[in-house]
């Protein structure tokens, strides 16, 4: 159908259960207005600009120029990421675009074996109007009507965007990197205001389903804002799950990996000291790699 929202994905997960409750459905759109230091998924946050770098370097020649725009072919794709370690621009040529038909096609081909659907990124509310339209279309069909529709965001979005996606949206799972101003901005790029702004924007909607805690020893501030941190941990429903995530090396390119990983007795060190100020349950990483 012309006229329809389109959405740029760098990926689909058909099944996971660590993005929101049950097994679900994960659309990971490429971009992001964040330049985290730490990012674990870098070739996500910038848009292909064409300079045509990764077309030597593809080992299956499923990469080539076309009227200066580099072009994915992927049948001939075996996934090996040459491509994404080679790009100097923190993107990523094997993205798709859908249009709102083609993504409910997917949804509906996976429905049976679903709990629901979660947007990441990237960072997923910069193509909020296909978000927004999905997620009402899903709600409106009888056969998908009974899945769940969350976001995964670092929180950047305004309130008049939240507002827009609310009565169509389930939950969403909010990253907190950092408790200062100063930190935050250092970390991610940007100030936390927002961030905190949404978070209590959610709360107070009941569709706050996660707040993520990232611990950095010696580069994030978490731990030595404990008391603050703990705090406003406290002035959200218990309902709210809280999850610490370890800084690891996974996926993250430049200074970061020079930083120490968090380690298990590093983590249950900040879980111990948080939870001194909260007395509530807070979940922990499964795997330190």
């Amino acid at each position: 159908m012309s006229g329809q929202p389109t959405a740029l994905v760098s990926r689909i997960l058909t099944f996971s259960c660590v993005d929101g409750p049950g097994n679900r459905l994960v659309i990971f759109l490429q971009g992001c207005n964040f330049d985290c230091i730490t990012c674990h998924n870098p070739h996500t946050i910038n848009h292909c600009s064409h300079c045509g770098d990764c077309v030597p370097e593809c080992p299956s020649n499923a990469l080539s120029l076309k009227h200066g725009k580099a072009v994915w072919h992927p049948e001939r794709c075996t996934h090996c990421d040459r491509c994404i370690d080679v790009c100097p621009h923190k993107s990523n040529p094997k993205i798709t675009r859908y249009t709102l038909d083609e993504m409910l096609g997917v949804v509906r081909k996976h429905h049976l074996f679903l709990s629901g659907i979660t947007f990441s990124g990237g960072e997923a509310t910069l193509q909020l109007p296909f978000i927004a339209e999905l997620f009402k279309a899903v709600k409106a069909d009888p056969v998908l009507s009974h899945l769940t529709c969350f976001i995964d965001s670092n929180g950047s979005l305004s309130e008049a965007g939240w507002q827009r996606v609310m009565p169509v949206l389930d939950g969403a799972m909010i990253d907190l990197k950092a408790w200062q101003n100063d930190t935050h901005r250092w970390l991610v790029g940007r100030d936390k205001h927002r961030v905190m702004a949404t978070i209590r924007l959610l709360a107070e909607h009941g569709k706050l389903h996660e707040v993520r805690l990232l611990h950095i020893p010696g580069k994030s501030d978490l731990d030595t804002e404990v008391e603050a941190v703990g705090e406003f941990i406290n002035t959200l429903p218990e309902s709210v799950n809280i999850r610490l995530n370890a800084f690891q090396h996974h996926g993250v390119v430049g200074e970061a990996l020079a930083w120490n990983k968090c380690s298990e007795a590093e983590m249950l060190r900040f879980h111990d000291t948080l939870f001194e100020q909260t007395q509530r349950p807070m979940q922990l990483p499964t795997i330190y790699t």
